[in-house]
């Protein structure tokens, strides 16, 4: 975990190796002061010499500067160090993400994705730059300044060594008891943030249905669940400051105690006894070595609920996704025919519960073929085996004659266009949102692809035409607006395969069949797939396929179903008796 982690450095290495340094070089200054101190009181205040007085506070403020400087570079290093390990963090999991297939961001969900972003970079980041700051400066100021002590008085230094069995057991203690509390946290974070998201996302459907006391209620649940997660853990780590309090003062006056009597018993003399300064100098490395040792131990918290965190992050940048590139894949789709050869599918790769069951189908290129069937009929499990978002369980799925799975990936859905069933438009402006599908695209190709989706038209009674700004997921135009625009942006790729997932429920029959219309005059080569509630939509296909759980019922033309099929019939009968054909 931790090299995996560490390979997220890279161009910080350097302030990652300064702000320990110059951690170390503070705490030597910091050692030194007590020293300094102690000959001004023995040698300075107690003889009365004012000259070595002015002089020893001279070099003293020297050296606190000194040390002021070091601890500023290090903070800075430190700082720059930890904002760059945690953006290079961010930058790796997302870019792994933009790989993963859509089995593996089922695998993690979406709202934990998010967290692990978020929430437990910040984590990473916290603990790391403590780890390269306190956890350098702790033991480096335990060690200098146990031999500066011991250097000063060896009997009264083993004091502090009585206390380190004490302060390890208890800390390992902590440590071993709150790790899974805070794993748990995290995980239910997850929950929150799904939450959240869901009740944004359908945020009219909950105030239409008023159920927000539902939703407020389910999100307490959560947040309680998260609240008492939380008082567990801290409650656990609030043992830690006892703890540290006990053996600091249990030092300090064990110390003076001693070293006082010390001090009265052999009058002050600092060769066979100790000194006054002597005294307060050993006091002042007790204060920086359990202060060090205080310091660690809030390192070691932090690096327990950081530990939760680093496994999660090192989930994703990890996690390998199940489409891969062969070793020479092939880059040009000769033409559009698909053929799918007793295909089985499972979105959960278990044979026992598949989605798509012995597909057997053969379209030529530049077919025109409609899709229809029930909900949960894996309509949509279909056609996504085409450009390879999911791999089938079992069989075979060929675009141009070759296996999809021999192909370069970015090649194969350079010419597979899909238009999702939940269209999605990002902020910016329209012309921004269709060049996702062809970033070099004239103005003028921008035109005739809305012209074809029907699109231009609305385009145009907008004040900014295409520099119309689209809010975040196109909430500033209707649903059939957006699907339009999707359809011309998918256009743009001039594909050799055009999926259409019921992308025009959302539009007039009219407006549907000069789509239609369009389609057939304008690029009469692209093979064309239409998914549909709507009978009228896909009746003139070539090929109408009707799926009924997981297989194909029947494929024909829309006279030959008809008369051969009966759900094909009930549906079109219902809705012709309902209203729903073209006039």
């Amino acid at each position: 975990m931790i090299r995996e982690l560490m390979k997220s450095i890279r161009e910080y290495k350097r302030d990652s190796i300064l702000a320990p340094v110059y951690v170390s070089l503070e705490v030597i200054m910091e050692v030194i002061i007590p020293m300094m101190m102690a000959w001004l009181i023995d040698n300075g205040i107690d003889t009365g010499n004012l000259k070595y007085i002015w002089g020893m506070g001279a070099v003293l403020a020297v050296a606190a500067m000194i040390s002021l400087l070091f601890g500023a570079l290090s903070g800075k290093a430190a700082a720059r160090a930890s904002a760059g390990f945690a953006k290079n963090l961010r930058k790796d999991m997302y870019d792994n993400v933009q790989n993963f297939s859509f089995y593996n961001i089922d695998k993690f969900s979406t709202a934990s994705i998010v967290t692990r972003l978020t929430t437990d970079v910040t984590n990473v980041q916290n603990a790391y730059q403590m780890i390269i700051r306190m956890a350098v400066r702790g033991p480096f100021m335990i060690i200098f300044s146990m031999i500066m002590a011991f250097g000063i008085n060896s009997r009264l230094a083993m004091i502090f060594l009585g206390v380190v069995p004490v302060l390890g057991i208890g800390l390992y203690f902590i440590m071993t008891k709150a790790h899974p509390v805070f794993e748990r946290v995290f995980r239910t974070y997850d929950s929150l943030n799904n939450v959240v998201q869901e009740n944004l996302h359908g945020i009219r459907v909950v105030k239409s249905y008023v159920s927000e006391d539902y939703e407020v209620e389910k999100f307490g649940k959560i947040s309680g669940s998260i609240y008492r997660d939380f008082t567990k853990a801290e409650k656990l780590l609030a043992f830690n400051m006892p703890l540290m309090q006990f053996c600091v003062y249990a030092c300090m006056l064990l110390i003076s105690w001693f070293g006082a009597r010390t001090i009265v018993l052999t009058g002050g003399d600092p060769v066979n006894g100790m000194s006054t300064g002597q005294l307060m100098s050993l006091i002042t490395y007790t204060m920086q070595i359990l202060m060090s040792l205080m310091m660690l131990s809030m390192v070691f918290v932090m690096i327990t609920m950081a530990r939760a965190s680093a496994e999660r992050i090192v989930e994703i940048k990890t996690e390998i996704s199940d489409l891969k590139n062969k070793e020479k894949p092939v880059t040009e789709v000769p033409n559009g025919s698909v053929d799918f050869e007793q295909v089985d599918f499972s979105y959960t790769k278990d044979t026992r519960k598949l989605c798509l069951s012995g597909v057997d189908l053969h379209i030529s290129s530049g077919e025109t073929v409609g899709i229809i069937g029930g909900t949960g009929a894996s309509k949509t499990s279909l056609v996504q085996l085409i450009p390879r978002l999911y791999d089938a369980t079992a069989g075979q799925v060929r675009v141009g004659g070759i296996d999809v799975r021999d192909y370069d990936i970015e090649s194969l859905r350079n010419q597979v266009a899909m238009v999702l069933q939940k269209n999605v438009l990002f902020s910016g402006t329209i012309r921004d949102n269709l060049r996702w599908g062809n970033e070099q695209a004239t103005d003028e190709e921008l035109i005739h692809a809305c012209r074809l989706a029907q699109a231009d038209e609305f385009v145009r009674s907008f004040p900014d035409g295409y520099d119309t700004y689209i809010e975040q997921g196109g909430s500033n135009v209707s649903g059939g607006q957006k699907q339009r625009l999707c359809i011309a942006r998918a256009l743009l790729k001039k594909p050799k395969i055009l999926i259409l997932d019921d992308s025009t429920s959302a539009v007039d029959t009219k407006t549907d069949a000069q789509i239609r219309r369009a389609f057939r005059e304008e690029i009469p080569d692209t093979t064309k797939f239409i998914i549909a509630q709507r009978v009228s939509s896909i009746q003139d296909a070539d090929k109408i396929i009707v799926m009924d759980r997981g297989r194909i019922q029947a494929v024909g033309t829309h006279e030959e179903l008809l008369a051969g099929n009966d759900i094909y019939r009930e549906v079109y009968e219902s809705q012709v008796k309902g209203g729903g054909q073209d006039e």
